[in-house]
């Protein structure tokens, strides 16, 4: 069963509830049955969201993200248009991380933080879960 919410221009979109935590999912979304969505987060049009991934409270995946497997995604966090969260990252809560960004495989990006466009995040570290810095 399908949703139909209108976005800021005035365009209907169709969701859909995903079966683990009730997140909307949008139709042409891909989300891994594993994967946890918060009731209240969404995720938007071509965006995918891998294997056991867990999506925040009130986060929105935007249009064309990709989130790869066992990411975590803290409460309000808006991932922007086509960016890459790799497998295993972290990211805080409040926090934004720009269209076409970059975030690499098991790293930790704080709460409150904002990746820019087009920005990359690698670890600080060879450590695995090291914490993130800009390139």
């Amino acid at each position: 069963m399908y949703v139909e919410i209108e976005n800021e221009f005035g365009e209907l979109a169709r969701y859909k509830h995903h079966l683990n935590g009730r997140g909307f999912i949008s139709a042409t979304a891909t989300v891994h049955p594993t994967a946890y969505i918060e009731s209240s987060a969404y995720v938007e049009p071509d965006a995918q969201v891998g294997q056991g991934a867990w999506i925040g409270a009130g986060s929105w995946i935007d249009r064309g993200a990709l989130v790869g497997a066992g990411v975590f995604i803290g409460a309000s966090v808006h991932v922007g248009q086509d960016s890459r969260i790799g497998r295993g990252a972290k990211i805080g809560s409040h926090t934004r991380i720009g269209d076409r960004a970059v975030v690499g495989d098991s790293v930790h990006v704080a709460h409150d933080t904002t990746v820019p466009d087009d920005g990359i995040v690698k670890a600080a570290s060879q450590a695995e879960g090291s914490f993130a810095t800009a390139a």
